[in-house]
């Protein structure tokens, strides 16, 4: 009787497929600013027009958006620059409220204007820093820090509501950058501002 020779089975080889998890979503800044509905302004003034002899208007004479944007981002009215790089940080001169007309938002807070008509015009400068770090960089990403933030309120002596005001510069840049947008700051007051201006600040920001 022939001897049966038992072969073990080879086993089936198991394919397995490794999926690479799903890169995770990086939100741009200039993606960001699109989903709150916010436009930077043009950092270059109109041609034959003097960036330093604005009209000079009140502001809540007209009615105001959050996507409402200054023309002219850095109407200059001195010896100086918009921005000075050194090493990773870049000082932005101070930069003054301007709205879509081209017009500054000026008056005294708690006087001739309210503090949410304040807070909304620390905004748009705000949207005018942004536009000349853009200017300056080429692209909002290259910013990593919001180092520091000086905000300077137009407004008398018995006024104490400066950080309210200034809070509409921090929130939005705490808006486009998230944590990278949280700063130092400094919010004070004085009694008079280039042009009458409701609001002037200034930043510094490290980038790459």
């Amino acid at each position: 009787m022939a001897a049966t020779v038992l072969r073990s089975a080879r086993p089936l080889a198991t394919r397995v497929t490794v999926r690479a998890a799903a890169p995770q979503r990086t939100v741009h800044v200039e993606g960001k600013l699109k989903e709150l509905m916010l436009v930077l302004p043009n950092t270059t003034p109109p041609a034959g027009r003097f960036p330093w002899a604005p009209v000079i208007t009140s502001y809540f004479a007209q009615p105001h958006t959050t996507s409402s944007y200054p023309l002219h981002a850095n109407h200059m009215a001195g010896t100086y620059v918009p921005a000075v790089r050194t090493g990773n940080l870049i000082f932005l001169a101070g930069h003054l409220p301007w709205d879509k007309r081209g017009q500054i938002i000026a008056g005294r807070v708690d006087q001739d204007l309210d503090v949410p008509t304040a807070y909304e015009a620390a905004k748009l400068v705000t949207l005018g820093l942004l536009a000349t770090l853009k200017r300056e960089l080429g692209d909002l990403d290259k910013v990593r820090r919001i180092v520091k933030v000086t905000g300077l309120v137009n407004a008398g002596p018995g006024f104490t509501q400066h950080p309210q005001v200034i809070n509409g510069c921090s929130d939005l840049l705490v808006a486009v950058f998230g944590e990278k947008g949280r700063h130092a700051r400094v919010a004070a007051g004085y009694s008079s501002l280039p042009l009458n201006a409701a609001v002037e600040i200034d930043l510094i920001a490290e980038v790459e």
